[in-house]
This record gives C-alpha cells, structure tokens and sequence, in this order.
C-alpha cells in the first residue's frame, strides 16, 4: 500500500532555509554572479566550485571545509543552463573545478557538452550507492529528493493518486496544476518512464496527463502546493521538500500544507521517482585532486549534514542523520532506475512533451 501522509496536526521541527518568507526563492535561479578578485590561496590550495544551489547554508557548508582543510573555496552560483553556457564561453581555460547541479538531469548536459571528467575514488565509491552515480565517475549524488504527488483530500480520495499513472486517467479531468515541461524535474521522470515503459506508453501518459490540466503549466513547486491549497487544482506534481519548508514556513503558509496530503507514488509497484543534487569534477581543473577532495568531505557525515539541515533533501550517504522533520516522510519505496539513464531520454522527453501540448 503506497505511503500517504496526512498533514493536519503534522510537527515539523524544521530550520527555515535562507529568507523563510519567501518560499519561490529556491525555485528561481539567480542571475550570474560575477565573483570579486579570487582571495589569496588557502593554506593547502584553492578551489573555484560553479554550484547550481543557492542557499544560504551552503555558506557554512564552504567555511566548514576552507576551516577543516585549510583549502580556499571560490564560488560562483547561478542556474545551471547559465552555467553551462559560462562554462561553453569559458571553454579549455574554465577555472572551475566542482560543478554542482540539483538533477542528475542537469549533470548530464555538463557531462554531454565535454565539461566533466571520470574520476576514480574508493572514499566515494564506498560512501554512495552505485544507482546515484554515474558509472565512469563523471558524477557523485550527494543528497536525494523525490518528486510526489500533493493533493487536496477534499476533493480526491488516495486511492485516486497512488500512482503516476492515477495522473492521466479521466477521473481527474480538470483537477491537475503542474510546471513546465521544460523544468529538469519534470524531464528526469519522463526519462524514467521512458527508460521502463518505452515512448509510446510514455506519450499515451503525457496526453492523459494534459487532459486533466486546471490549468497551463505556470510558475514553480511551491506555486503548485498553494494552487492545490488555493481550490486552483486538487492535485499538483512537486518535489518533497518545497512542501517541507512551507509547512514550517509562515502561519500563512503552514495553512496552506494543511489542507493537503501527501502521496508517494507507486508504492506497489517501481516505487516513487528519486533524483539528487549531484557533483562532478569539471574537465579542466586545474585543482582536480582538491576538487576530489571536496566532493568526498560531501559524502561525510558532516557534509551530508551541511548539505541537508536546512534544505530538506535526504542525505545518501548510510548512517548520516535525517534532517529534523523528515522522520514521518521516510520508509516507502524509492525507484531503483539508474539515474545515469535520466539524461539519455532527455531529448526524447521534450519532444513527448512537446506533441502532448505540456508546454
């Protein structure tokens, strides 16, 4: 039986992450960043990291490592199409040396355009499960997020959302709200039904899903959870922990959580889609070795926890604690597609996409 989550008078013991009235703000990349002069080296050399994250903690995440390593740590945020085309810009003489992505999705168009290399590390190897790497070492998950179903109970029972494929069925006619088909997210799970059902089945899914649109797809995940709150919808896709920070979030918007369930799909079956923020050592480091070595401090229990307190992802590395709050959310079946193979579809994806009309 697939894992349902009742909210009202749901705990959440959760630290807000950056701005916490201003849930949106993870969903929309910020514009490049152009950094100051590098600093002076650090006591055992520097490293330039192109992250995809935009958080605050990730700040303490970097002092933490400069402070136990004594390696500097140079740092450029932006989203990652604004990465990669820097890097594109940048070509042979790209300082970076770690490049962080939230989809394996995204590390897959790095890995594709040349901007990646294989490395070899037994600390990584031993730390994270082979599904949430890629095969040649290209790159390392480091946490996990799983895109669920949030849905009003009001208006649909659980039964009618236990799968992905609940999602097109005529049922729901009217009742879906649901992002752009161009978002990562929404990329990687079509790449995972491709990778298990094939395009057709797949296609037959996208269609059936458009039929049930409230409306065209608009804005991010925390747009879906307050459309679904809003009576906007009764069904919306999302990755879990946009609605994790709401509900320790603002009165407001801890209303808004209130009114909804949560479903894990496919608990009788592949189990519930899983991705990861994920880091790879960039083709020309000119600091691989440190760069190794800061991917690796990740895949601690320290990093792990650096990585996950306060944005909610779930950490992949075994024995390292649960962020607070995400007890209640964990023990159901997580999809054992490699995700290597999300980013081999991706163009197959899109065009599915496309000729459903999931603009």
């Amino acid at each position: 039986m697939k894992r349902i989550l009742a909210v009202a008078g749901l705990t959440l013991g959760l630290a807000a992450c950056g701005n916490p009235d201003a849930p949106s703000a993870p969903e929309t990349p910020p514009a490049p960043v152009e950094e100051a002069a590098a600093p002076s080296a650090g006591a055992n050399g520097t490293i330039n990291v192109y992250s995809a994250r935009h958080y605050d903690s990730d700040k303490a995440m970097y002092a933490a490592f400069e402070a136990e390593t004594g390696i500097r740590v140079n740092v450029r945020e932006s989203g990652a199409p604004e990465l990669l085309e820097t890097m594109k810009a940048e070509g042979a003489r790209s300082p970076a040396d770690v490049i962080i992505a939230s989809d394996a999705g995204a590390l897959y168009r790095f890995q594709e355009a040349g901007f990646t290399q294989g490395v070899s590390s037994e600390k990584l190897s031993a730390a994270i499960p082979e599904q949430l790497r890629e095969k040649d070492g290209h790159w390392f998950g480091l946490t996990k997020r799983y895109r669920i179903i949030v849905y009003d109970p009001q208006v649909v029972s659980a039964d009618e959302v236990d799968t992905y494929a609940d999602l097109a069925d005529p049922s729901l006619r009217g009742e879906i709200c649901v992002r752009s088909s161009t978002n990562i997210y929404n990329l990687s799970l079509m790449g995972e039904f491709i990778g298990r059902n094939g395009p057709e089945a797949s296609e037959t899914w996208a269609k059936g899903v458009v039929a049930n649109f409230a409306r065209q797809p608009q804005g991010g995940d925390t747009a879906q959870i307050e459309a679904v709150a809003a009576g906007e919808c009764a069904v919306a896709l999302v990755n879990h922990y946009y609605w994790v920070r709401l509900a320790n979030g603002t009165p407001e918007e801890r209303l808004k959580t209130a009114k909804t369930q949560l479903s894990f799909p496919d608990q009788n079956g592949n189990g519930t889609h899983v991705n990861v923020v994920a880091a790879a050592v960039a083709a020309n480091a000119p600091s691989k070795d440190l760069a190794v070595q800061f991917i690796e401090y990740l895949a601690t229990a320290r990093g792990q926890e650096l990585l996950t307190t306060e944005t909610k992802d779930v950490p992949v590395v075994a024995g390292a604690a649960l962020p607070a709050g995400l007890e209640q959310i964990s023990g159901f079946k997580e999809s054992d597609f490699p995700l290597s193979e999300l980013g081999t579809h991706q163009a197959e994806a899109q065009a599915i996409f496309d000729r459903a009309g999931w603009n």
